[in-house]
């Protein structure tokens, strides 16, 4: 398939995709979809939106309430467009949309380049008998048609885009930041990131592997001799895991992302405060990500937990809670998969989707379309077809189940709640897959297809 033909295939994807939307929002069933639990949470409802904005031009402030909790940054650009473009607000969700699937397929284009890149520096340690599992020509021009296919005609994605929620300019800003991270561009990572942390607070976790990314991109060539002849200060400071014979760089570069970064971020926080005149947002943003005072179901597991839990618990458990999506596999996973940070980030997006306390499925839906970057390891998936089952099992069952509870009334929270912890339990599934067949293949490049380790079977395990 040459540059042309994936041209034409991009043309034709979106498209379908912008018809396809199109084609929902006229249809009967956006009304039912925009109401949908699923869909819409206290955090991304457009509905809340609207409410905050006509508090917000009528004088009052949305944050005085428990109705609005969005950043005062995002309150100014969606009065904006309720003011200036409200007939046309589908078609700029859309386009909206559109281009966070581009900008994927650009992520797409840069990471395979990288890791031709680095399967040409690597192919002196790969066995001989393993040709045929490298990548090719082919895979790096086809694997980033399938994610800008698999982002635009996910279906989580379009009930996200048609319920216009705020998801969608969160993925924007999720996909721009992947996009910066693939490129190397430091400033452009750090902005788009902030902006993605104003929004929802968990992507901050993504600085990390934003941060090991950009190191890689500034590695300078010449470094590595001049390292090894002298070493530096950071070489005897380190554990021995972490050494490297560019330790200087790397402590550095990391200290130089998260300088710009959180400056970044600060700097839109001051921005946020003057625009609404007071910190009263940030209880009323991220306090509310991290109490958790609304109880409301959705396809998280917060909810349930902190209904049936006694109140004197309550704080113990929401330390738990939010460690485990914010910092509890972080480090661990960051060693472990360090030589591949756009896979790190992927996961972290993945964790954060399922754990954080207000999820819907345009969270699930972006990093399920991440997946076809890591296509070359699907033979080694393991629980392929118990994940895409248990997908398309609980998507169904869980307005089944809704509906019995909420409207037939011969259900109950047991039920909904049953068919969410089996979607969490299917994504964990699916990660934990995803990590140990990268693992798996990397194993295979060195050492071959034989299982034999000093004349015994081995087994290859994720530690």
């Amino acid at each position: 398939m040459g540059v042309p033909e994936a041209f034409r295939s991009l043309l034709i994807q979106y498209g379908f995709a912008f018809i396809l939307r199109i084609w929902l929002y006229s249809s009967e069933f956006k009304a039912t979809i925009t109401e949908r639990v699923e869909v819409s949470t206290p955090i991304n409802s457009w509905k809340r939106v609207t409410e905050g904005v006509t508090l917000y031009n009528d004088g009052i402030n949305p944050y005085s309430g428990d109705v609005f909790h969005v950043s005062p940054v995002g309150l100014i650009l969606y009065s904006k467009l309720i003011e200036h473009v409200a007939a046309y607000l589908p078609v700029v969700f859309i386009i909206m949309d559109l281009f966070t699937g581009h900008l994927l397929y650009l992520t797409a284009v840069e990471y395979m380049k990288h890791l031709m890149c680095r399967q040409e520096e690597e192919k002196k340690e790969y066995s001989e008998e393993v040709k045929e599992l490298m990548l090719n020509e082919k895979d790096v021009r086809k694997q980033p048609l399938y994610v800008v296919a698999a982002y635009l005609f996910n279906p989580y994605i379009l009930f996200n885009t048609v319920a216009q929620t705020t998801t969608v300019f969160s993925n924007f800003c999720l996909a721009s930041a992947f996009f910066c991270m693939a490129k190397g561009n430091r400033s452009g990572l750090c902005l788009f990131l902030s902006l993605a942390t104003l929004q929802s607070l968990y992507p901050i976790v993504l600085i990390v592997p934003g941060a090991i990314c950009i190191g890689y991109h500034t590695l300078p060539t010449n470094a590595k001799s001049e390292s090894a002849d002298h070493p530096d200060l950071f070489q005897k400071i380190l554990p021995r895991a972490l050494r490297s014979p560019n330790s200087a760089h790397w402590v550095k570069s990391i200290f130089a992302t998260f300088g710009v970064f959180f400056t970044m971020l600060i700097s839109l926080l001051f921005l946020s405060c003057h625009l609404s005149g007071g910190w009263e947002f940030l209880h009323s943003v991220y306090g509310f990500m991290l109490l958790v005072p609304d109880l409301r179901p959705n396809i998280g597991l917060f909810w349930y937990f902190f209904t049936e839990m006694f109140e004197h618990f309550r704080l113990l458990y929401l330390w738990a809670f939010q460690m485990n999506a914010l910092v509890l596999y972080l480090l661990p996973l960051a060693l472990r998969t360090r030589k591949d940070p756009v896979l790190l980030a992927a996961t972290l997006t993945g964790i954060t989707a399922m754990f954080k306390s207000y999820p819907s499925l345009g969270d699930v839906g972006f990093y399920l379309s991440l997946l076809p970057l890591w296509s070359h390891i699907f033979p080694y998936l393991q629980q392929g077809f118990v994940v895409l089952a248990a997908f398309i099992i609980t998507s169904v069952l869980g307005p089944t189940v809704w509906h019995l509870w909420i409207y037939a009334r011969s259900a109950n929270a047991n039920f909904y709640f049953g068919v969410s912890l089996a979607f969490a339990i299917a994504q964990i599934f699916l990660l934990t897959d995803v990590l140990l067949s990268y693992t798996k293949r990397e194993f295979i490049l060195r050492h071959g297809t034989s299982n034999l380790l000093n004349g015994k079977h081995g087994k290859l395990v994720l530690a």
